[in-house]
């Protein structure tokens, strides 16, 4: 059965730029939730210094949860080779840090979408840094995650490989134990694409999952798309409650349940409170344990008539 983390989605800029948040004040918060595990992410503040990895992994066992995913933004696609080899060395720094919390999981983008980059060099500059640091993965126990991602909250331009046909195609690029894909199902819509029919072509390689829902405050996607050059997200777009987007979630763990798929889920929700939060974990317990059922009896549960 998936287990269930959560990511202080609502809390980025506190966490992260203004410090208004500790990092130890998002566990606290959290570990009143009914999840197993916290995704962190690699800007948050408390997170810059090493010497303080020890003391926060400590503070998240207490609190009865353990740490399974980083979130991290490399931008692999910038056409200067330097560039792109101080992202690998930030990216290796990342997965040292995911292991330090004896995490499995350490997320990987593309890059930026650059007007200059052309379509296949944009695949082969992202296919080659990822490579370069599946070695570094592999020495600490770390799995690198792509995720079909929209945007980081701080780049410039949107997400290279964005559209599904180019993420399929770098997907297929990279072989090795220790890469597979995070999927989002929201993030699909904003490509203008149907998150089912990428899922479907992906989900033998998933092996983690962002949970969220979307909506648009105001006008169309084809409006939020002309918006997408803009620092950080279009403010037309929003995340909302789990179960009350666009999203259908009983196909979506349906087709994952079929798959095999047991890994973590990690929620990115509570943009309108922490009640909001709370009401998304409630949802996708319960969606969890309709689509991957657990044997109710000792006959079911080892397989045999035990009378």
């Amino acid at each position: 059965m998936p287990k269930l983390a959560a990511f202080p989605k609502a809390y980025m800029d506190q966490l992260c730029v203004t410090g208004e948040m500790s990092l130890t004040q998002w566990i606290e918060m959290a570990a009143t939730l009914d999840i197993d595990g916290l995704e962190l992410y690699s800007g948050i503040r408390d997170l810059a210094e090493p010497d303080n990895w020890a003391a926060i992994s400590r503070r998240i066992e207490k609190a009865g949860l353990s740490m399974p995913m980083l979130c991290c933004s490399p931008d692999f696609t910038h056409p200067d080779p330097a560039f792109r080899q101080e992202q690998i060395e930030r990216q290796r720094g990342w997965i040292q840090m995911t292991a330090a919390f004896d995490g499995q999981y350490c997320r990987v983008l593309s890059g930026q979408r650059r007007p200059e980059v052309t379509r296949d060099d944009g695949i082969r500059f992202a296919a080659e840094s990822i490579e370069a640091c599946l070695p570094f993965a592999e020495e600490h126990g770390v799995t690198l995650i792509l995720e079909n991602h929209y945007k980081d909250n701080y780049w410039q331009y949107p997400e290279f490989a964005q559209q599904m046909d180019i993420f399929c195609d770098l997907v297929d690029r990279i072989e090795s134990p220790h890469f597979g894909v995070n999927y989002d199902p929201s993030n699909t819509f904003l490509a203008g694409e149907d998150p089912l029919e990428l899922l479907r072509r992906v989900k033998h390689r998933v092996v983690t999952m962002h949970a969220s829902d979307r909506y648009l405050v105001e006008g169309t996607l084809e409006d939020l798309r002309r918006e997408e050059d803009s620092v950080g997200y279009a403010r037309r777009l929003a995340h909302g409650e789990i179960g009350q987007g666009l999203n259908d979630y009983d196909a979506i763990f349906g087709e994952l349940a079929g798959a095999g798929f047991d890994g973590w889920i990690s929620i990115e929700d509570g943009v309108d409170g922490f009640d909001q939060l709370q009401r998304s974990v409630v949802f996708l317990r319960r969606k969890i344990a309709e689509h991957w059922p657990q044997p109710t009896d000792k006959n079911e549960l080892y397989g045999q008539d035990l009378q």
